[in-house]
C-alpha cells in the first residue's frame, strides 16, 4: 500500500464521520423544535390564551 491509498481511506472515513455528526445535530435540533411546538399546541388546545414561556429573572 502506498501513502496515497491510506490518505484517501482516511479522508473518506472523516467525511463519513462529519456527515454523521451533522445529521445527529440536525436531528437533535429538529426533535427540540418539534417538542416545543407540541407543548405550544397542547397549551392552545387546552383553551389557554397566554402560552408564552416565562423566563426566570436573573
Amino acid at each position: 500500500m502506498s501513502e496515497s491509498d491510506d490518505g484517501g481511506s482516511r479522508r473518506g472515513a472523516l467525511i463519513g464521520l462529519l456527515v454523521a455528526v451533522v445529521m445527529l445535530a440536525v436531528g437533535l435540533w429538529l426533535a427540540h423544535d418539534l417538542t416545543a411546538a407540541s407543548k405550544m399546541q397542547d397549551c392552545l388546545m387546552s383553551g389557554r390564551t397566554n402560552c408564552n414561556v416565562i423566563e426566570p429573572a436573573r
